[in-house]
Order: C-alpha cells, then sequence, then structure tokens
C-alpha cells in the first residue's frame, strides 16, 4: 500500500532536485498535509511570505519586535502616591486647627491659629532671630550625633562580635540606657559647666544607645556561613568587620543611625534646659515662661520639619549605600 504515494513498494515518492516530493504527480497531497510533505505548510499557520508595502518594495526581512511592556509599580509604591498621601494627614490637621481656632471652640490664648503662628514666625524672621534659633539646634545636634553614632558603631562591634565585650558590657549598658534624659542635666552642669560641652554630651549619649542596641544586634546575627567565608580567604579582625560583616549589617545600621538622629532631636531640648540663651529648645522655655503659645507652636512645627529632613537626608544615603552594595 503507498499511502497515496507514487511508486510501488520500496521505490519510494516521486521527488523534484531538491529532494521534496513532488506534488504534481500525487494526487492524495493537497500541498497541506505535514505528515505528507515536511515542507508543507499547514492550513491555520501564517504566510511566512516577506511582507512588502506596494508591489517592487523590497521585501522586509526582519522580524518585527514586540513591544517591551514596562513592569507595572503598584499604586502605594509610587513616588506621587507617597508624596501625595504624606501630605494627607498634615493638611488635614492644619485644616482642623483653622476650623477650632476661627470657630471658637478653643480660645485663642490657649491654641492659636495657624495665621498666629505665621505672624510669629515673621516675627522672629525681622528681628533676625529666627535663623539662628535653627542654626545652633541644627549644629549642636550634628555635633552631638556625630559624636554619639560614632562611638556607638566601636562599642557596638565589641559586644556584637565579642563575647567578652557582650558579657562585660551589655548588663552595664543596659542598665544606663533607661536613665532619662533630664536625669543627665545636673550631672553635667556639676562635671562640665554651663556650656556647649554638656549640651553636645547629652545629645551623644541619647543618640548613642538606639544606634549601639541596632547595630550590636544585628552583628550578632550575621551568617556564620559568611562569616567562614570571608575567614576562609584570609581575612581576620579589622579587615574581616570592614569586608564582610559591617557590609552585612548595612540596613541595620542605617536604621540605628535614623533612630539615634531623631532620639538626639529629642535630647536636644533636655539639652537646651541647661542655661541655654539661643535654640529652639530655648525658645519653647522662654515662650513657656512669657506666655507666648504661639511661639511655643512655631518651635514644636520647627522640630518637626527639620527632625523630617534631617531623616530624609539619611534616608537617602541609606538607599544610595544598599544600591551600591546590592
Amino acid at each position: 500500500m503507498t499511502d497515496g504515494w507514487i511508486g510501488g513498494p520500496g521505490a519510494g515518492p516521486v521527488t523534484d532536485p531538491q529532494g521534496r516530493p513532488l506534488r504534481a504527480l500525487n494526487p492524495f497531497d493537497d500541498g497541506d498535509d505535514p505528515g505528507h510533505d515536511p515542507h508543507a505548510r499547514p492550513v491555520d499557520e501564517p504566510d511566512p511570505s516577506p511582507v512588502t508595502d506596494a508591489p517592487g518594495d523590497a521585501a522586509v526581512d526582519a522580524p518585527v519586535a514586540a513591544p517591551v511592556r514596562r513592569a507595572l509599580v503598584p499604586f502605594w509604591s509610587r513616588r506621587t502616591t507617597r508624596v501625595v498621601g504624606g501630605a494627607v494627614l498634615p493638611v488635614l490637621v492644619l485644616a482642623v486647627w483653622q476650623y477650632v481656632t476661627t470657630s471658637g471652640l478653643v480660645a485663642p490664648y490657649q491654641l492659636p491659629s495657624p495665621a498666629s503662628v505665621w505672624d510669629a514666625a515673621l516675627d522672629l524672621q525681622q528681628r533676625g532671630e529666627l535663623v539662628t534659633h535653627v542654626a545652633i539646634s541644627v549644629q549642636r545636634v550634628l555635633i552631638g550625633f556625630t559624636i554619639g553614632a560614632v562611638v556607638a558603631l566601636v562599642v557596638a562591634a565589641v559586644v556584637g562580635l565579642s563575647r567578652a565585650g557582650d558579657v562585660l558590657l551589655a548588663p552595664t549598658l543596659a542598665a544606663i540606657r533607661a536613665v532619662p534624659s533630664l536625669a543627665w542635666v545636673p550631672l553635667l552642669i556639676l562635671w562640665m559647666k554651663i556650656g556647649e560641652d554638656s549640651k553636645i554630651t547629652l545629645i551623644a549619649i541619647g543618640a548613642f544607645f538606639p544606634v549601639y542596641t541596632t547595630v550590636a544586634a544585628a552583628l550578632r546575627h550575621v551568617d556564620p556561613q559568611l562569616v567562614e567565608a570571608g575567614r576562609a580567604f584570609g581575612l581576620r579582625g579589622v579587615r574581616l568587620l570592614q569586608s564582610v560583616q559591617l557590609p552585612a549589617v548595612v540596613p541595620a545600621v542605617m536604621s540605628g543611625l535614623r533612630l539615634g538622629l531623631a532620639q538626639a532631636w529629642l535630647f536636644l531640648v533636655a539639652a537646651e534646659l541647661i542655661a541655654s540663651s539661643m535654640g529652639l529648645g530655648f525658645l519653647l522655655t522662654d515662650s513657656q515662661n512669657n506666655g507666648r503659645v504661639d511661639r511655643i507652636l512655631l518651635a514644636i512645627v520647627l522640630l518637626a520639619l527639620i527632625g523630617k529632613l534631617t531623616d530624609s537626608i539619611v534616608a537617602v544615603v541609606e538607599k544610595q549605600l544598599l544600591r551600591r552594595l546590592a
């Protein structure tokens, strides 16, 4: 049986010079059966012939590239959503604040209106005091935070990487961490007198503990296999810390720095209670003594805004470091 092919048993199909079955001699081959002709095109397969725009145009041999589909960013992860969403609550608070002050629900001497706070800021600016208060407070926070963070990183490395350091230092530091900020004020005045040293030292104490706690805990939980791999390459001591362990805890270090910076701003007010004559903390206490609630609110708003700004700067540095290390 030839199954529709020309020729007797063993003769095989009749082929053309290229070795393909000669369809003209095969009455059962309609040209679309790949089972009889491996070179035949199925009925539902598109014609692969070159595409021309007009008669006489050159055929376009290159296939048309499919459009690249960009990955969709989740709605809550979009930058616009984060910016607008972050501004919703402050705007709502400002609107409620304006309403309760203008409607008479709260007396002006208890809660001045936003316009009164703005006028207080303009008054201090015209006197040349506002910029001075802000600059001195920012300087104290940055110096105290830098000193406290550097010392905290060193102590955290000792406690997190050494069993002896953990046993000898961790209990004492945990006890000191529980001491309130105001409890240090009389002692620092007695030791360092009234001056910048006592204020910066108190801010450094506030910045020390969040950085120390976070980094020490992260160093204790570094992957042991990663450490062993570093030792296999001959890294020991400080080189092992710089090359393996610190890069492994960069996210924890940056989180600790952000917490330490926030704590430094919290300790600033207590630091400027030490017979200070300038700064946002002094502005708070001086306004309280004079009954200037508008200036008290102004100092609080400035502390919130500057604290958020410095935290955002550290967050940008964190993203750059993580991107580079990744």
